[in-house]
């Protein structure tokens, strides 16, 4: 999932990490940039535009990923715009379902928050947002990823590296992670809290 003012690494890890999943799964692994609004480009926070073709459809897909950026800038694009703007919010409030996993990284965790897909859930966040996080109802755990099932929520920026390999494991097996990592030159780091 994207948005005007989305931090380019929060999409484009996890964004490589499941396009090269799909080099070591047997089953194949199709990835996307999605947006709410209509396809076109978008412009992230550094300056970086992405042309988005496809628009969500969670009925579709297996996973989304929420990233997050703007979290500092209240008045200009990112997070705080996209739930002043209510679309994004609703569009995921809408999203569950059996079957789809909804993730989210950084503060792409307060995109959620305003969904209300983290109240009385463990979550995490990018530790700048970690109270407003836990103001709002989140059971913040101090984990890189948060895994609770249908929800998983990982740390700050670099943390969607972490997100996607362990996604990766959790779904396509520990061969295809460890293929991932090779390939990536990158170990997961970090302490991943799952849910018993």
């Amino acid at each position: 999932m994207v948005f005007d003012g989305v931090e380019e690494l929060d999409c484009i890890a996890p964004y490589e990490v499941f396009s090269a999943a799909a080099m070591h799964s047997a089953n194949g692994v199709r990835v996307r940039y999605v947006t709410t609004e209509r396809p076109g480009p978008i412009r992230c926070a550094y300056g970086t535009v992405l042309q988005v073709k496809h628009r969500l459809a969670p009925q579709e897909t297996d996973l989304i990923v929420v990233p997050g950026g703007g979290y500092t800038r209240r008045d200009g694009p990112g997070v705080w715009a996209e739930i002043g703007d209510g679309t994004l919010p609703r569009a995921l409030a809408a999203a569950p379902r059996e079957g789809l996993t909804i993730s989210s990284l950084c503060t792409g965790a307060v995109l959620l928050s305003a969904a209300g897909l983290t109240r009385g859930r463990p979550c995490t966040t990018h530790h700048g947002a970690k109270s407003y996080l836990a103001e709002h109802g989140g059971l913040v755990k101090n984990a890189r990823v948060v895994d609770d099932g249908d929800l998983v929520t990982a740390g700050g920026i670099t943390s969607g590296l972490e997100l996607g390999l362990w996604l990766v494991r959790r779904e396509l097996g520990s061969d295809a992670a460890t293929g991932v990592e090779t390939m990536l030159e990158y170990e997961a780091r970090g302490t991943v809290w799952q849910a018993p």
